[in-house]
């Protein structure tokens, strides 16, 4: 990897001089640090014998230090999105969780499961028992004693249909779990669950917090307590969430003093920030990205991910109850490729399965790749008849159907309005709209985002398995089911590659979505941060960046 920095104090610049960013050529090529300089061939990201100032309070200082005096404490900025509460067992891609709790198990940066609050585990396949042996001394950060109660108390809480955790299809193979001690528990399996040990990186909750609470409104997800690297100072609702580092942390004192979590939900405005020196670090569109290479003391991360995009078709609607059928015409009619060109400036690539970043993806499967003309055949051959609009109609009816796209992202937003064109080019009227709230079960289509970067199993069982927590579009094969099921069930990779296959091959013929593109990861930083990891594969919203949080260096 080749790796270019140039180091220099960075100044605030002004509003009107970042309104000019979008004139930058375009750099391209996923595992791509950029940024202003000299080549370093040692890939450290900094220059020989070169120096770092920044500018504390407006003084500049030697590696935020001024002349007799202690080291100013290190912070860095993250635009981030909003926060409305923080609750990793309820609800999935909060970046901030990994900064704040731990599972027993994690992730490295090969996304490989390596120990957490767990120090070492066995399976036992006669019983389908996992065995956790536990980190001693952990404590939560009120100082209270962290134990395997906690543990069971939050596995627990997330099976318990009452609750309504998105997460509960990981856990749901459970059938009992055995406290032995303070430091070892037990999970009894009804069936094997090979990603049985990622699921286990759910971050765990403080019993002693939460015992009798509930688990969906309880004030302790705007106050949260956990092991973390991180610990809450401040939150001021829509503006920022403030983090001190825990100097307890059990496995080290992290090197940064304080994470803000400073809430930018506009891409726009994130930009600008990044821009006037604001925030030090942010995941941005590929256009505003690509403005920051080049320049001095920014680096560039562009990072592939698992995450994916596509159209949700809400078969609760009666709309989708009756026009199925259609929806491979819809498929046929996107032009996936020139949406990645346009939209994310070649960064990504066209999706056609949910399963392209993984080990089992089966590259055999209809692509749906664009071909206006096979669309047109499909909405004929099942009785669709063009008016003198050039918009089909069904028994009378026009055929017509609403995308909705959430608020803020515009990425979504211009991908959304690229499809919609598309297939208004073949004769369906498909308008974009961006609702205040999503409303799951009445929409009539949504443009969806998935992936993830871990085990085949996740997000694809919980996802398009018939009433499974993440199931938002109400979609249900009964084949896809089995082939789901077959595929968590066995260690062998022989028989899950084989089960994956055909869950992808009845997925293509029986379509939940129009899959659209894979989008990579754009991360611009502050040059002083080290120890970005540039390999790793993040997952849903490029979410993964911090899992090394306690290493990095500002």
């Amino acid at each position: 990897m080749k790796i270019l920095i140039h180091r220099v104090k960075r100044r605030k610049r002004s509003a009107s001089r970042a309104a000019g960013l979008f004139g930058i050529a375009l750099l391209s090529g996923a595992g791509i640090l950029t940024s202003c300089g000299a080549d370093n061939a040692h890939g450290t990201g900094i220059e020989s014998g070169q120096e770092t100032e920044k500018q504390v309070d407006g003084l500049v200082t030697d590696k935020g230090q001024t002349a007799g005096s202690q080291r100013e404490p290190s912070t860095l900025v993250y635009g981030s999105g909003d926060y409305t509460r923080i609750n990793p067992a309820m609800d999935e891609h909060g970046e901030i969780n990994l900064l704040l709790f731990n599972g027993l198990t994690a992730h490295n940066g090969e996304n490989e499961v390596v120990p957490g609050l767990a120090k070492s585990w066995e399976f036992v396949e006669a019983s389908c028992t996992y065995t956790f042996h536990l980190e001693e001394g952990v404590t939560w950060h009120d100082g209270e004693p962290f134990t395997a109660e906690d543990v069971k108390f939050t596995i627990e809480a997330i099976m318990d249909p009452e609750n309504g955790s998105e997460n509960a299809p990981n856990y749901e193979d459970v059938e009992e779990i055995l406290v032995a001690d303070e430091h070892t528990i037990s999970f009894r399996l009804a069936a094997p669950n090979v990603a049985f040990l990622d699921y286990m990186t759910m971050a765990v909750l403080p019993e002693h917090l939460l015992a009798g609470e509930d688990m969906q409104t309880s004030d302790f997800f705007r106050a949260p307590i956990g092991t973390g690297p991180y610990k809450l100072e401040s939150w001021d609702m829509g503006q920022a969430i403030v983090l001190a580092k825990n100097e307890a942390y059990f496995k080290g004192e992290p090197h940064i003093d304080r994470v803000i979590f400073k809430i930018v939900t506009d891409d726009n405005a994130k930009t600008l920030q990044m821009e006037a020196g604001e925030l030090d670090l942010a995941l941005l569109p590929p256009k505003a990205a690509q403005s920051f290479a080049n320049r001095e003391a920014y680096v560039c991360y562009h990072m592939q991910t698992s995450d994916y995009r596509g159209i949700l078709f809400n078969f609760n609607n009666p709309y989708w109850q009756e026009n199925r059928d259609i929806i491979p015409a819809i498929c046929y009619a996107i032009d996936r490729q020139a949406i990645v060109d346009a939209v994310l400036l070649g960064q990504g690539m066209p999706a056609y399965g949910p399963l392209q970043r993984n080990v089992y993806n089966n590259e055999d499967v209809e692509h749906y790749d664009y071909n206006p003309e096979k669309a047109v055949e499909i909405l004929e051959s099942v009785g669709c008849v063009k008016g003198a609009d050039g918009i089909y109609t069904r028994n009378g009816a026009p055929l017509s159907f609403v995308i909705s796209v959430g608020a803020g992202d515009q990425v979504r937003v211009d991908m959304a309005q690229a499809a919609a064109q598309q297939i208004r080019e073949i004769g369906i009227d498909c308008k974009v709209e961006i609702p205040t709230r999503v409303d799951w079960n009445g929409q009539m289509a949504y443009l969806i985002g998935w992936g993830s970067p871990f085990d085949a199993d996740d997000h694809t069982y919980k996802v398009f398995g018939t009433g499974k927590g993440a199931n938002y579009s109400g979609y249900s094969n009964e084949a896809v089911d089995r082939y789901l099921t077959q595929a968590r069930g066995s260690d062998d990779p022989q028989v899950r590659s084989e089960a994956y296959a055909r869950f992808q091959d009845e997925l293509a013929k029986d379509p939940a979505y129009a899959f659209i593109c894979y989008i990579d990861a754009d991360y611009v930083a502050d040059a002083s941060i080290q120890g970005i990891s540039t390999e790793t594969v993040m997952g849903h919203h490029g979410v993964g960046i911090f899992w090394n949080i306690a290493e990095w260096t500002k």
